[in-house]
C-alpha cells in the first residue's frame, strides 16, 4: 500500500470512529479539510444526525467532502436506502471543479450502480440533474450542493444555497443519487466507508 493511501485509509478509520462513538463526546462540528460540518441539523422539521463524512479523492488530489446526514445511524448501504424520513447529502468542493463534468460523473455514477431498465426509468430526472449543473459551469473551492430527501415532496437539489427548479417526484431517484456514493460501484471505497461511519481494521 502507497503512503498516500495508507494515509488515506488512516483518516478514514480515525473519522468513521468518531462518527461511531456518539453521545456527549462529540463537538458540534467537525472539521475535514478545512470544510465544517454540523452534527446535527433540521430537515422538513426533522433531526438528523451526521452518520458519516469523508473525502472524496482523485488520484493524490482531494476533490469534495460529503456528509451523510439520517434521523439514526446506521452502517450499511440497506439500511441507508430503506430508512424513513427525511435524508441529506452535503457536498462542498475542495478544488474548482467544471460542474458541467461533474454532472456527467454522476449521472454516470447513477447507471453504473442500477439495473439498466431502473436507470431508464430516471433519464428525464437525470437529463435535468445535468441541466442544473451543466448551467452553473464551475463549482469553485468553497461551493457547495445539497441534496435533500423529503418524504411526500421528493428529491431537492440546492445549489450555492439556492434551490434549483422542483423537487424530483420519484422516491427512487434520491436512492440513484446514494448509489453513486454508497452503491457496488462507489466514487471511492474510502468514501463509502467514511459515509457509513466504518472504521477500517
Amino acid at each position: 500500500m502507497t503512503s498516500s493511501r495508507l494515509n488515506r485509509s488512516l483518516c478514514s478509520a480515525v473519522l468513521g470512529s468518531v462518527l461511531l462513538m456518539g453521545g456527549p463526546l462529540w463537538a458540534a462540528t467537525i472539521d475535514l479539510a478545512g470544510v465544517k460540518l454540523e452534527d446535527k441539523v433540521t430537515v422538513a422539521g426533522k433531526p438528523l444526525v451526521l452518520n458519516g463524512a469523508g473525502i472524496r479523492y482523485k488520484a493524490v488530489f482531494k476533490v469534495y467532502t460529503a456528509g451523510l446526514y439520517l434521523e439514526k445511524r446506521t452502517d450499511t448501504p440497506d439500511g441507508v436506502y430503506d430508512m424513513a424520513g427525511p435524508k441529506r447529502m452535503t457536498i462542498t468542493m475542495l478544488r474548482d471543479i467544471d460542474s458541467a463534468e461533474l454532472g456527467k460523473l454522476f449521472t454516470r455514477g447513477m447507471e453504473d450502480n442500477m439495473e439498466k431498465g431502473s436507470f431508464t426509468r430516471l433519464v428525464p430526472g437525470v437529463m435535468r440533474m445535468s441541466q442544473v449543473f451543466t448551467n452553473h459551469k464551475t463549482l469553485k473551492a468553497g461551493e457547495n450542493f445539497v441534496l435533500d430527501w423529503i418524504p411526500g415532496t421528493g428529491t431537492v437539489l440546492t445549489v450555492k444555497g439556492v434551490q434549483e427548479g422542483e423537487p424530483f417526484k420519484e422516491p427512487e431517484f434520491f436512492e440513484a443519487l446514494m448509489r453513486i456514493w454508497l452503491g457496488p460501484k462507489p466514487a471511492d471505497w474510502a468514501l463509502k466507508d467514511a459515509l457509513l461511519g466504518i472504521a477500517k481494521k
